[in-house]
């Protein structure tokens, strides 16, 4: 009756399985003053190791992705096709005013328009590396959080462990038992693991399949090191174990750290660059409107912290705009050719708008396949799950017959003793 109430009362407590108590017939030899009968064995567990790998596996996979959305959804908005703010429109407004400059080659207001776009242009690049640049930074804080999520439940499992031997009869404490597989439940959605289940109740957690986590009491504590662009994790004696987090939520916040944002920044800066350098070397073809060759360019740049995030235009006066070419001064051949980038395949085959919507499509596909593929293993958790409530958890119409069964039982018990009473006090009666 007691094990059947603690299934009740624990029917949707995370980690509990079924309880079964078990009895052990005793010898019957009356001669020896044995007299039989039956007492409790120990509880058997329902559990199901391969139902609650199943469970943890699928957890693990659904974690990556959930972490690739939540990830992967911020970038989508610095590579926007269709927001009338941003790289792509401030590109088309540059080409634009440059068009505008061939109508008026000698137009103050022109030349004016053309520095104001290009320091839109500038800006618009700026902003977008460094909201990259500051997601990557996130990714770290959440790299953190997530090493510290792993290390507390290490913690407990440990803890667990200490409480979780098994005793001579070998009944398991099921509460005990319970918080174990809740904890590894929980750990699953952070990281890859492996478990060895050891003789004493005890598991040792592996990650990766290879450095311990936990050791019977002993738990051993991860750490990030963010000290290079590269984030790594490092096991308790300080050794890279980077590559052997292959799922999980920290998996996927260190490949989007590591590679991901990283590509995308990438691609970003050969825009920017490119854009800076073809308009530049088209300015050095012309002459200025005083009719002399250009000293200063219109964009700068550091290649090597990134063209995207230091793209900047340098303080040109109006004059300074080449939009003539050497053989025409004062003409607007220059400008054309400078409004004709616009159209021209110079980056890697495609314009500046093709290759900046190359860009966003990556983002994009990356967004929709993560959501997704997310879906599916949201479906195929719920699937796990559901075996394994139908393998080892609860039933309420299982106990509720238990309870009946226990019932019968009584009422036959009670039934015989009366009979055996009656029997008795008959035989007594003939006896006097």
């Amino acid at each position: 009756m007691t094990v059947v109430s603690s299934n009740v009362a624990n029917a949707n407590t995370p980690g509990y399985v079924e309880q079964t108590q078990t009895f052990e017939a005793q010898p019957l030899d009356l001669t020896e003053g044995l007299v039989g009968g039956v007492q409790a064995g120990p509880m058997q567990s329902s559990r199901d190791q391969y139902a609650e790998q199943a469970v943890q596996q699928q957890q693990t996979a659904l974690g990556f992705y959930t972490q690739k959305v939540a990830d992967l959804t911020p970038a989508q908005s610095y590579f926007s096709l269709s927001s009338t703010s941003g790289v792509a429109p401030a590109m088309d407004a540059l080409f634009s005013s440059f068009s505008q400059l061939s109508v008026n080659p000698n137009g103050a207001v022109e030349r004016q328009a053309v520095l104001n776009a290009a320091t839109t242009v500038a800006q618009q690049f700026n902003d977008s590396a460094n909201g990259l640049l500051n997601q990557g930074t996130n990714l770290n804080q959440q790299a953190q959080s997530i090493i510290g999520n792993i290390n507390q439940l290490a913690s407990t499992i440990a803890e667990v462990n200490s409480q979780n031997r098994v005793d001579p009869s070998g009944t398991v404490n099921a509460g005990v038992d319970a918080q174990l597989y809740s904890s590894l439940e929980q750990l699953s959605q952070y990281v890859n693991f492996t478990t060895l289940q050891q003789p004493d109740g005890t598991v040792t957690v592996l990650l990766g399949g290879q450095t311990p986590l936990v050791s019977g009491d002993q738990a051993y504590d991860i750490q990030g090191d963010f000290s290079t662009p590269q984030t790594a994790v490092l096991s308790s004696t300080g050794a890279d174990i980077t590559s052997q987090i292959t799922s999980g939520q920290l998996s996927a916040v260190l490949d989007d750290k590591n590679n991901v944002i990283p590509g995308y920044l990438n691609s970003l800066n050969t825009l920017a660059q490119s854009v800076a350098d073809q308009v530049n070397s088209a300015l050095d073809n012309g002459i200025d409107q005083n009719g002399a060759a250009p000293t200063t360019d219109l964009f700068t740049y550091d290649p090597v912290q990134g063209a995207a995030q230091t793209l900047a235009v340098n303080p040109l006066t109006t004059d300074q705009i080449a939009a003539a070419l050497p053989g025409a001064p004062g003409g607007n051949g220059n400008a054309l050719a400078l409004a004709q980038l616009q159209n021209a395949t110079g980056v890697n085959g495609y314009t500046f708008d093709g290759y900046y919507g190359n860009i966003g499509g990556q983002v994009g596909n990356d967004v929709s396949s993560a959501t997704n593929t997310e879906t599916t293993k949201q479906s195929l958790l719920t699937q796990a799950q559901t075996l394994r409530q139908q393998v080892s958890g609860v039933s309420l119409d299982t106990e509720a017959e238990t309870l009946m069964a226990y019932q019968k039982s009584y009422e036959a018990s009670s039934k015989m003793f009366t009979v055996l009473n009656e029997l008795t006090q008959t035989l007594m009666a003939v006896i006097t």
